[in-house]
């Protein structure tokens, strides 16, 4: 793709607070993105995200489809700086490109946060791949969230990434009430597989076998396997007969917990990942984990794969897990250095605090050296 300069000059840079329209603003990833001490002056005020229903009204929840998307809300809209962070999976390379020419004809920077150097929601990686050629060349700058994705980053299109960490996902409060009244039991060792509706990435049969017998190898092991209706309950729409066929007949070996429900609510999520001595991503391919930095809020040790760059985020144990590889003894040996090291990077309220403060700066020097 030819990049062209901007024909508008840019706004001046000044004292005066920088209009970031976010896409999105509402996702806790991007509401962390500010400090949480009130006495701390904030340069960048992001616009709320408009209701897909009525672009001309803000939404607190829903913001997909992004209406900041539309070429038209663009050039209409009042704002400084542009800031993708998701939200496009539907959006094919050409409207994509037109969203570049709309920051370009109206002179605005765009910003682009990689989260996602594979898309986890598509099993074919070529339209995830050909929107991040269109999008990684045109941004003025360029963030993500480790080294290694910065990496690969300056390896495919030759770009500097800035590294920038995943803010904390629970609530502050959360993670002090949790810490202070967690229930640590002795007797008992509780590992989590929590299948969700089965993202594409997800292969929970390819490890299930191996980690059920390394959790039952360990005295007081329970594995705890959560999944949504739509997956476990026949007739569901994404049911897996295989999965939930398997999961019934290891039932009454006994070691298992199998519990089927709707999507949790976050106060439901935060209970049940406070339960757990250890989780367990089942990735096959990804980047990185809005989950594991949950994990590590609440003091959940982290068992990543090492496809992606989720070993990376923060302290982790790792299992070999590609898109084509499986290596079980390496998922066994992980099992059991869980249970030796107990909330293996649980995360510190006032680091998290002091990082909020950190990344909301950071982003107001990046948001400010383009204007």
């Amino acid at each position: 793709m030819t990049i062209t300069t901007r024909t508008t000059p840019a706004p001046a840079a000044g004292p005066r607070t920088i209009r970031v329209a976010s896409v999105p603003a509402s996702h806790v990833y991007v509401r962390h993105l500010s400090a949480v001490d009130p006495d701390v002056e904030e340069p960048v005020r992001r616009l709320p995200d408009p209701d897909p229903a009525d672009p001309r009204q803000s939404a607190e929840q829903r913001w997909w489809p992004p209406v900041m998307l539309d070429p038209d809300w663009i050039r209409a809209g009042d704002f400084d700086v542009f800031h993708l962070q998701f939200g496009f999976d539907a959006w094919s390379p050409e409207d994509l490109t037109a969203v570049v020419a709309a920051l370009r004809e109206t002179g605005r920077p765009l910003v682009y946060t990689v989260h996602d150097l594979r898309n986890p929601h598509h099993r074919d990686r070529a339209l995830h791949d050909r929107q991040l050629d269109v999008l990684v060349p045109a941004a003025d700058a360029v963030v993500t969230l480790t080294p290694g994705a910065a990496a690969e980053i300056g390896r495919r299109w030759g770009r500097t990434a800035e590294v920038l960490p995943h803010p904390h996902v629970v609530p502050l409060g959360v993670m002090e009430t949790v810490r202070r009244t967690r229930q640590e039991s002795r007797d008992e060792f509780r590992v989590g597989l929590h299948v969700k509706s089965l993202r594409e990435s997800m292969a929970p049969l390819r490890i299930l076998p191996s980690l059920l017998s390394s959790v039952r190898s360990i005295p007081g092991g329970v594995l705890q396997v959560n999944g949504h209706r739509d997956v476990l309950e026949a007739g569901g729409a994404r049911y897996d007969a295989a999965l939930a066929s398997y999961l019934a007949e290891e039932a009454p070996g006994g070691g298992i917990d199998v519990r089927v429900h709707d999507f949790m609510s976050d106060d439901e999520l935060w209970r049940y990942l406070s339960t757990l001595d250890a989780s367990v991503l089942p990735y096959r391919f990804g980047t990185h984990s809005g989950w594991a930095e949950a994990c590590r809020d609440l003091g959940t040790t982290v068992i990543a794969p090492t496809c992606g760059y989720y070993a990376e985020q923060g302290p982790a144990l790792s299992y070999v897990h590609e898109e084509d590889l499986f290596d079980a003894a390496s998922l066994v040996e992980a099992v059991h250095q869980a249970r030796l090291t107990p909330h293996l990077g649980r995360a510190d309220v006032a680091e998290r605090r002091a990082q909020r403060t950190q990344l909301a700066a950071a982003h107001a020097r990046l948001y400010r050296s383009l204007l």
